[in-house]
């Protein structure tokens, strides 16, 4: 399985992205210009990853201009031939608005920037990015203004009803529960896939969390599984 990782104007988690995947996690990954349009070296078993940041500077929206570059559209390509496409903060807020994901992403409740640790919590052992870690809340840094998740009610009962819901917002114990969800987000929602469970988007960093000089592998066990279930 190799990764290729988009660097866009204005990413500043790719290289976090990049080291996490290769040096953590000894995975094979090609670096990937947002001008460019060649996917050509990838196979719908391998994965894209659109890493966090502010791309285009989040001029518009968050997202909103780097969903019409050059190689999105080979991603979004790549992605409705069931390619694997990954999405971490930023990089969730731009397959929304790329259409391969639904919802939104909104200002943060407290209408703050908020960076910390928080817990996440899978109910879906369906997905792949979820398989191996449902039921443990796993501690993933957030780092995020506009990172509330926000669907239509018929949009989220379809989330339900599909378990296309990969990770809630939870206390250190498990509990799903409103004190636990920093940022305001819809039902808790902290990531979500695709029906055909192809793609993926979230807005905790776990690239942040896979060294155990940094204290915290929680995140590893998110990608690992990923890996896992290729």
């Amino acid at each position: 399985m190799k990764f290729g990782v988009v660097t866009f104007p204005g990413s500043n988690c790719d290289h976090d992205m990049i080291d996490s995947l290769r040096n953590d996690l000894g995975q094979e990954v090609i670096e990937l210009w947002h001008k460019d349009k060649d996917l050509s070296a990838f196979s719908t078993t391998d994965c894209i990853v659109l890493p966090g940041g502010f791309s285009y500077g989040d001029y518009l929206r968050c997202g909103a201009i780097a969903r019409f570059s050059p190689m999105m559209q080979s991603v979004i390509e790549f992605a409705n031939k069931g390619g694997r496409v990954i999405g971490v903060c930023n990089g969730f807020q731009v397959l929304c608005e790329a259409g391969l994901l639904p919802g939104v992403l909104l200002r943060n409740q407290n209408q703050q920037f908020i960076c910390k640790n928080v817990f996440l919590k899978s109910e879906n052992n369906e997905a792949s990015l979820t398989k191996d870690v449902t039921g443990r809340p796993l501690m993933i840094p957030i780092a995020h203004g506009e990172g509330r998740y926000y669907a239509d009610d018929a949009t989220l009962d379809e989330l339900e009803r599909n378990k296309q819901i990969l990770f809630r917002y939870c206390d250190e114990f498990g509990n799903i529960i409103d004190s636990a969800n920093h940022n305001g987000a819809i039902r808790n929602i902290a990531g979500i896939c695709n029906k055909q469970r192809n793609v993926f988007g979230m807005m905790p960093h776990p690239e942040r969390a896979t060294s155990k000089v940094l204290g915290n592998t929680d995140g590893k066990l998110i990608l690992q599984s990923l890996i896992n279930n290729n």
